[in-house]
């Protein structure tokens, strides 16, 4: 395995024991492909969910541009219900992980299709 597989089982990991969800492989895989080679950068692949300026540049890069949701306040209510999901006190919160679960909130895994 790969270094990249390595880190999709890893994200799969925190979204079963973490998050309480079944990841769907594939569509997990999409995602960690998307955010480039931000996965391998300590600093880049995790989210920084104690920072409004962090939360608003996955708002406004991840769920406007990428997704294409019109901004509005439930974008910040779905990041910070998926910061809860994940666990506020949990300190390395991955990139993937967050963008998966915003991802299947929001229903739009056909983006990855």
């Amino acid at each position: 395995m790969g270094k990249r597989d390595d880190l999709i089982a890893k994200y799969a990991d925190d979204l079963k024991n973490k998050c309480g969800m079944e990841p769907d492989m594939d569509l997990l895989t999409k995602v960690t492909i998307g955010c480039g080679p931000a996965i391998y950068n300590d600093d880049a692949s995790t989210v920084a969910a104690t920072q409004a300026s962090e939360l608003e540049t996955v708002k406004d890069n991840y769920l406007v541009k990428k997704l294409g949701l019109s901004d509005g306040p439930e974008l910040m209510d779905a990041i910070n219900k998926v910061v809860d999901t994940y666990g506020r006190s949990e300190r390395n919160k991955y990139r993937a992980v967050v963008y998966y679960m915003l991802c299947k909130h929001f229903g739009k895994e056909a983006i990855y299709g």
